[in-house]
């Protein structure tokens, strides 16, 4: 064990990692070492005097600063929105910003506070400094990205945590997130049906959530009997000038597509504008469907069609999960309803 003394974060620094040290010695996770040193009957008497006697037999000093916060008094709610440096996915995108409004709506209406936070996506692990310092009671983390062990980790060491994802196997989190693979399925289903045989994809499937969607993509030519053609598939992350390149490279090499489906309204309404500028037009040429429902894609020209994700009810339960873990209660993960909202982008225009 390295000597908390030597480190360069000070006392704070040191206080934070003779913790989980104990935590590591005891086999307990960080916020039942917590929990027993403040004396709380949610630990076991056992438990509570073996923690009690590690951290006296290792000269341990309760930081009375973070354990104070982390009484009643702290009503502070992290939400973590995690900034990838590769797609540079802003914080003023319509959906981070529709999303972190209902989730602070929904804490206000409880009494809590929101503290709003960006951390790398390489380093989620981060966002446990909001806990341990008792900067917060428990943190909502806006997607998985591509660390589900990082977040698995996280969740064995203890701390109050709900992320906004997708249900994946072997989780130890919570997650909270719409039916991705059905919303996949209904935009796809909804193109065949008016007419598309040749549907392309516009999204990144190694993100778990746009996975799940291109996995019901699959799913709806299945079940009409189309064949999917692997050149449509534009495995594009949600960057401008990559989404804007995949879709002219697609039509400048002569693929054939009289459809796209893609896996946000900003990739959407990104691709209406290209096929625009190369002279395709939407509907009558290319038929086009989203997904997210933000606010601008009613008001887009052509209005866009898109997968309606229900974010008052995601903000309200996001709270109520994170909340249960609070209070000491097992949380569970759940799944939201989508729905398909047909717009001017993915109706067919007929002539006389």
């Amino acid at each position: 064990m390295k000597s908390s003394l030597s480190t360069s974060g000070g006392v704070r620094r040191a206080t934070r990692l003779q913790m989980a040290d104990i935590a590591r010695l005891a086999g307990v996770s960080t916020s039942t070492v917590s929990r027993a040193l403040s004396g709380s009957t949610l630990v076991n008497l056992e438990t509570r005097t073996r923690i009690v006697e590690l951290a006296r037999s290792l000269n341990y000093a309760i930081n009375a600063g973070a354990q104070s916060l982390r009484l009643q008094q702290n009503k502070t709610v992290a939400m973590v929105v995690p900034y990838d440096p590769t797609t540079r996915q802003h914080l003023s995108d319509p959906f981070f910003l529709s999303l972190i409004g209902s989730v602070a709506d929904a804490l206000t209406e409880q009494g809590y506070d929101m503290l709003l936070s960006r951390i790398d996506a390489d380093q989620l692990d981060g966002a446990m400094q909001l806990y341990e310092t008792g900067r917060a009671i428990g943190v909502v983390l806006i997607g998985q990205w591509r660390h589900h062990d990082q977040l698995n980790a996280m969740a064995v060491r203890g701390m109050p945590m709900v992320v906004w994802g997708a249900q994946l196997p072997q989780q130890a989190y919570a997650t909270v997130g719409s039916d991705n693979f059905e919303g996949g399925r209904l935009a796809t289903l909804h193109l065949i049906d008016q007419g598309a045989k040749h549907i392309a994809f516009v999204g990144d499937p190694l993100l778990p959530e746009i996975g799940l969607r291109h996995a019901g993509y699959l799913r709806a030519h299945t079940e009409r009997g189309l064949a999917v053609q692997p050149s449509l598939c534009l495995p594009a992350p949600f960057v401008t000038s990559d989404i804007q390149q995949s879709v002219s490279t697609m039509v400048r090499e002569g693929r054939r597509f009289d459809a796209i489906f893609a896996s946000s309204d900003l990739a959407a309404m990104t691709s209406i504008l290209t096929l625009s500028r190369l002279e395709r037009r939407v509907p009558e040429d290319v038929l086009v469907v989203g997904y997210d429902d933000i606010t601008l894609a009613s008001h887009f020209h052509p209005s866009l069609s898109t997968i309606c994700q229900p974010i008052v009810d995601a903000g309200r339960v996001l709270v109520e999960e994170l909340l249960h873990q609070v209070a000491g209660e097992s949380s569970r993960s759940r799944t939201l309803r989508t729905e398909l909202v047909a717009r001017e982008s993915s109706q067919r225009v007929l002539h006389p």
